[in-house]
């Protein structure tokens, strides 16, 4: 499926920049001289979209022997509030479904069609009458599976009219009604999660006890070796820091630990603060540091590298007192602390591709995973909806790959995705990086000791590349330039069919084409030179890899021709061809290749079915396998590749994915494909041992890590992907606290609990674990970053409740957070009463958390009327 030459005012692909300087003669645009003029005065007697209101609910779901695993009923009501009507003909209603919906004419005499991908549209059938002002019609469709999270519902609807195909207008009353009813929420015999009560909350919750701040870990990530003093050491003014002029950034980053809020400023005078690169005992990680602070004597941090200082300076920060506390001097326990990572990569990745964030957005996520002893900053900068890095000689990349919007013209700009809607302006789904913003975020970086790997994404994914270079060819080619075609990532040919996860059918690059190359090598050299300028090393260029659909290339003829000129017996050998190539061109620069675990696999068959083995065709070119498929089947995928010799990076997908909802409920954010991941789901995680604690019979058939495939495992990384994540407060609410718990993971060694055989044994001592860092979260850590102005709007998980004779008990997952509640059905407020033990009153309670800053969590209620 995709748009029809029928439609042309559907063909909302890429923009191109003007050609020419308009006639002096012109009419101005929208004169009735022009035909965009005429096409306007004959929309002016229709309903305008501005007027339009849109209401999507999911009605129930459905479950058949045709589909055991549910569809979804949902509808749309569209209601005319303007004072002109919707007429019978010459309209589509146009709107992102992400994972797609049943086409076909409808009961309510429209037609739902997809355009391309996510992109659907609705047009009235013949037999449609028309909506006059005042009414409104209901829309019944089905979605092919269970809708959960309202991430499948519609988003960004927008009207157009065929009589004047240049205008679309957003529908700004759009509004999704509330998932309550059974019906909705039935999952019948899916064997899908269900959703979560106050009172599941509460039992998970009670898996932690309370603990008095005194026995709270001192320091997250939990260190090395740690040996706590008798004593403490007084700060009756600032530290005087001495550090050699190689430390000049920890020795800034040291004065603004004591120096967060101007009123609260130390004055000079204090023992010191000394800074030094040197030997730490028994450790040979280049990021291990020591951290000793001595009564009388001062603080000293000794790092094997000026990076090692700098984590010794953020464990410094987790011993300081809580910002704003009342006292005439600061008093540090004496402590001394060696401390090393377990893995070397510890990383965290920002999809920019889906929905664009910012540079301050960056910068910021920079300073967290620098606070919290993150060293690798994984950039996803490409993808089938955006291209955001400027790219020296190829300027359709960012003119046209980085701008999504309505167009009725083809090679205007990128369809609209994930809800940004028609207006190219949206700064979401428009944006990109100029080649300045990408030095300065390397150079912000480098400063916190973290790398950059930034993500191309190839040969699938690669929807927007292949846009924009078939536009740069449109305009070369009319110019009648004979290097038109230089970059062109398509065979115009090409009839492949195959359709993608996200439904598109026309976003993969064909290696069959020198041209392809030629672009991949204009690519990797244009960043190379943004690191050079920066003066920041470049190691590896993460080169994607991922969901390369079946069917792509077959029935391309470079692709083919290509294939037979090399001798090639199969699409899975032209991948390794590919590789091949794109391994060559990144060697020239010294860089190593790495990507998603499709890029060490190979495509293959075991007793009719399809298998993924690692592909022995790269074991030795140093290749690094970033591994996000441990669902159902493929638990023990990544330990086969780092068994067959290849680099691995952990980012598992029912562990590590903070895109993934916190539970199944319709309300809470996120999606749910792979899994839920709430906050005990990923410290619970054990990287070297996923099965740890599965039944045999789910062992079965799998591999352990061997004690070579230890050496292969590099470390871990937390993902985010961003298609339902607009804006930088829900990327606060999806990444933290989570983020903490891959940091506790990435950089301290297995607690006991996870090494001990003994389930019994091990039980105790997971409780006792989990507590402490539960506590630590809410009693030190998050409330320090709710008063030291790092602006987090990270998730406040709603409490836990439970009935209890005539009274209801209340806990939360991180105990600390002060827990207000009404008994009215009201939302709590920062004046409502505080829970300060069993709430013994009648009604329908609902309490809320509260952080520092009186910041409400969602609410938790349970009837006692």
């Amino acid at each position: 499926m995709g748009w029809s030459a029928a439609c042309p005012l559907l063909l909302t692909l890429l923009t191109l920049p003007a050609l020419a300087a308009t006639p002096a003669a012109t009419p101005a645009q929208g004169s009735p001289d022009t035909p965009a003029g005429r096409h306007a005065q004959a929309s002016a007697a229709f309903a305008s979209g501005d007027k339009l209101a849109l209401r999507w609910e999911l009605q129930r779901t459905l479950f058949s022997k045709q589909a055991p695993g549910g569809r979804t009923q949902a509808r749309l009501v569209l209601t005319n509030h303007d004072s002109r009507p919707l007429p019978a003909q010459g309209w589509s209603l146009i709107m992102n479904f992400m994972d797609g919906v049943e086409t076909g004419t409808l009961p309510g005499k429209v037609i739902l069609e997809q355009v391309a991908g996510n992109l659907f549209r609705l047009r009235p059938a013949p037999d449609f009458p028309g909506l006059a002002p005042g009414q409104s019609i209901d829309i019944v469709y089905y979605h092919p599976q269970l809708v959960i999270k309202m991430a499948r519902a519609p988003i960004g609807p927008y009207l157009v009219y065929d009589a004047d195909p240049q205008q679309a207008v957003a529908i700004a009353d759009f509004a999704l009604l509330p998932v309550t009813r059974p019906e909705q929420l039935d999952k019948g015999t899916s064997g899908e999660t269900p959703g979560v009560t106050a009172q599941d909350t509460y039992r998970r919750n009670a898996r932690a006890d309370l603990l008095p701040a005194a026995q709270l870990p001192p320091v997250l990530p939990t260190p090395l070796q740690m040996q706590k003093g008798a004593g403490t050491l007084t700060l009756g003014g600032m530290p005087k820091i001495e550090a050699a002029a190689a430390l000049a950034n920890e020795a800034a980053l040291a004065r603004s630990l004591f120096a967060r809020e101007p009123s609260t400023d130390l004055p000079a005078g204090a023992p010191p603060l000394r800074l030094a690169i040197g030997s730490v005992p028994g450790q040979t990680s280049p990021e291990a540091y020591g951290l000793t602070i001595r009564a009388g004597a001062g603080i000293d941090i000794v790092g094997n590298s000026a990076a090692g200082v700098a984590y010794g300076l953020q464990s410094l920060r987790d011993l300081l007192p809580l910002p704003g506390a009342q006292a005439a001097a600061m008093t540090l326990p004496e402590v001394s602390i060696v401390d090393a990572p377990r893995f070397a990569y510890r990383g965290f990745q920002l999809d920019v591709a889906r929905n664009f964030h910012t540079k301050e957005t960056v910068f910021k996520w920079l300073d967290l995973m620098a606070r919290y002893k993150l060293n690798t900053f994984h950039f996803h900068l490409t993808d089938d909806e955006g291209w955001r890095l400027e790219i020296a000689g190829l300027p359709e990349l960012t003119s046209l790959g980085a701008v999504r919007g309505y167009s009725d013209k083809p090679l205007v700009r990128l369809q609209p995705a994930y809800g940004s809607g028609p207006d190219p302006r949206d700064p979401h789904g428009s944006g990109y990086y100029t080649r300045a913003d990408y030095i300065e975020i390397l150079r912000y970086a480098a400063a916190r000791h973290i790398d950059v790997i930034p993500e191309i994404e190839m040969p699938g994914h690669a929807r927007a590349a292949r846009q924009a270079m078939r536009a740069r060819y449109a305009r070369l080619q009319a110019q009648g330039r004979k290097d038109a075609s230089d970059y062109l990532l398509d065979d115009a040919a090409d009839r492949s069919v195959y359709k993608s996860p996200q439904m598109y059918n026309d976003h993969v690059i064909d290696p069959g084409l020198d041209s392809t190359f030629h672009f991949i090598e204009q690519v990797v050299d244009g960043i190379a030179a943004m690191h050079r300028e920066a003066g920041v090393p470049l190691h590896t260029i993460h080169m994607g890899g991922d969901e390369l659909p079946n069917g792509a290339w077959e029935g391309s003829p470079a692709s083919l021709a290509r294939m037979q000129k090399e001798h090639l017996e199969s699409s899975a050998d032209l991948w390794d061809y590919f590789y091949d190539r794109v391994d060559g061109i990144l060697r020239k620069h010294g860089l190593a290749t790495s990507g998603w675990e499709e890029l060490a696999a190979r495509k293959t068959r075991l007793a009719g079915r399809p298998k993924l083995i690692p592909n022995p065709r790269f074991t030795t070119r140093g290749f690094t396998a970033w591994v996000w498929n441990n669902t159902e089947g493929a638990e023990d995928f990544a330990y086969r590749l780092a068994n067959g010799g290849y680099d691995i990076v952990l980012a598992p997908v029912t562990k590590m994915y903070m895109d993934m909802a916190f539970n199944a409920n319709p309300e809470e954010p996120g999606v749910n494909w792979g899994a839920y991941i709430d906050l005990d789901t990923v410290y619970d995680f054990i990287p070297l041992d996923y099965l740890k604690g599965a039944t045999p019979a789910a062992r079965v058939g799998k591999d352990g890590l061997t004690d070579y495939g230890k050496r292969h495992v590099k470390g871990l990384e937390a993902t985010l992907f961003t298609e339902t994540v607009r804006d930088p407060a829900r990327i606060d609410y999806m990444v933290m606290p989570r983020l903490i718990a891959v940091a506790e993971r990435a950089w301290a060694q297995d607690p006991a609990w996870a090494v001990e055989a003994d389930p019994a044994k091990a039980a105790p001592l997971q409780r006792a674990a989990w507590s402490g860092f539960a506590n630590a979260l809410g009693q030190r850590v998050l409330p320090r970053l709710d008063l030291d102005g790092s602006n987090l709007a990270y998730r406040i998980a709603p409490p836990g409740l439970m009935a209890d004779g005539e009274r209801v008990l209340v806990n939360y997952v991180t105990p600390g957070f002060t827990l207000r509640y009404t008994v009215d059905g009201s939302e709590p407020s920062a004046a409502s009463k505080p829970v300060d033990g069993p709430i013994m009153e009648r009604g329908l309670i609902r309490v809320a958390a509260f952080d520092r800053n009186g910041r409400r969590g969602a609410s938790a209620s349970i009837d006692r009327r």
